[in-house]
């Protein structure tokens, strides 16, 4: 029991999609079933659920950030936005560019679900009412984009009321959200991807995926560097420091990320290494803690690149002008990704099933992704963290004074158990 619990998730979902390919084509077609009806009863939960999690955790992430007093915090927000957009960007050109020609065309249109497999699910749970018996109508009591507004009204309401006790009701309410998903949507998450790879290896599309999805990988772990030269290249050029010197000089938290693959577990880290190029003590203790949860470019990068490629082989629209607005409220789902291993993927889903269409493998097929590399988007994310710090270093003079933090503001302590001052864990 003990060996199984410390293989970490990274283990399971390989293990999944290794025995889904292997055993797909020699499942019996009863049992294929019962793997079916799982997959669709956490598809509807899923489906279920992500409203609330973006309630949960976009509503006390606004709130949190109109506390911190001062300006400097907004700028600080504002350039972490805009460094994770800007990646989402170019991930998308560079995704467009290199995949449009190999992956268009992929035949895949209708994978999954049965399709082809001859597995048919005895239970289908779905959001809304269909003609067929075997269904059980489970309908979000929000929609994606309702929560999501919702969460930006309350956010903002909190801040400029400085309600104590609506405030511990949201950090109460993620924390709950959190604890569902460590405790039921993580753990589940292996099974649901070894029916789907199972699924897709009886209807011979897995080959085609895997073989597909090893080339967006390549190019996406490429894409983190460019990003990360891209980043200290403008740092640089305002501080006055060789930008290539700089990232070096964060070497240590690179790879401490990448083995804890936890952006909280690293601040200590990334703390020295930003102070090796010059920052002050004041600047970097207040942009590092705050970059590790508002900062996830590597992350962007990751889902851009993946789900550019699922729409390419499903043939879905990848125009600029429909995923434009997917890129800019990424952002914001990134900014409160909470803090538990496949955290942003999970933030990120309702957005690729509203905006995007995705559906119950193309969902299934991103978390598979996102969590193979999600150690290289953390460090990725940690390591950029150190260029913000270099710019807000030189923004601030090196001196924050009283204006990283206001005194007039309300402290409001966290609930017992809640995350509320380090949900940045493994993003």
């Amino acid at each position: 029991m003990k060996l199984l619990k410390s293989i970490p998730l990274l283990g399971w979902i390989v293990l999944a999609i290794v025995l889904g390919i292997l055993i797909g084509p020699v499942m019996p077609a009863w049992l294929g079933g019962v793997f079916l009806t799982y997959n669709s009863i956490f598809s509807g939960f899923l489906s279920f659920i992500v409203p609330l999690i973006i309630l949960g955790l976009v509503m006390p992430a606004i709130a949190e950030l109109g506390k911190g007093a001062g300006k400097w915090l907004g700028v600080t927000a504002l350039i972490a936005y805009g460094s994770t957009i800007l990646a989402g960007l170019l991930a998308y050109f560079v995704s467009r560019w290199l995949f449009t020609a190999s992956l268009s065309g992929g035949g895949l249109a209708e994978i999954g679900a049965g399709n082809g497999s001859g597995f048919t699910p005895y239970l289908t749970v779905v959001s809304s009412a269909g003609e067929s018996a075997t269904e059980i109508v489970l309908p979000p009591v929000i929609g994606v984009m309702s929560a999501l507004v919702l969460a930006f009204v309350i956010g903002i309401g909190l801040t400029a009321f400085k309600s104590k006790v609506l405030f511990r009701g949201a950090i109460e309410f993620r924390t709950i959200i959190e604890a569902v998903i460590r405790r039921i949507i993580v753990p589940a998450l292996p099974l649901f991807i070894f029916g789907i790879f199972m699924d897709l290896s009886a209807s011979g599309s897995a080959v085609t995926v895997v073989t597909k999805f090893l080339l967006v990988a390549v190019v996406s772990f490429a894409l983190t560097f460019v990003v990360l030269i891209a980043q200290y290249s403008i740092a640089g050029s305002m501080s006055g420091l060789n930008p290539f010197k700089a990232l070096w000089n964060m070497r240590d938290a690179y790879f401490t990320a990448l083995g804890t693959s936890s952006s909280a577990a690293t601040i200590p880290v990334t703390l020295a290494s930003t102070k090796k190029n010059g920052v002050s003590d004041s600047v970097a203790g207040f942009v590092i803690p705050l970059c590790a949860t508002i900062h996830l470019s590597g992350s962007m990068v990751k889902i851009t690149c993946f789900s550019i490629a699922v729409l390419l082989l499903t043939g879905g629209d990848v125009s600029f002008s429909a995923y434009l607005p997917f890129i800019l409220m990424l952002g914001v789902m990134m900014i409160a990704a909470p803090g538990v291993p496949g955290g942003a993927i999970a933030a990120a889903a309702g957005l690729l099933a509203q905006m995007l269409g995705f559906g119950e493998v193309e969902v299934g097929l991103m978390f598979a992704a996102y969590i193979a590399l999600d150690s290289f988007g953390t460090a990725t994310n940690v390591t950029g963290d150190g260029a913000i710090a270099l710019i807000m270093n030189k923004l601030t003079r090196g001196h924050l004074g009283t204006q990283a933090q206001d005194p007039s503001d309300e402290t409001v302590e966290a609930a017992p158990g809640s995350e509320a001052a380090s949900h940045t864990l493994a993003q």
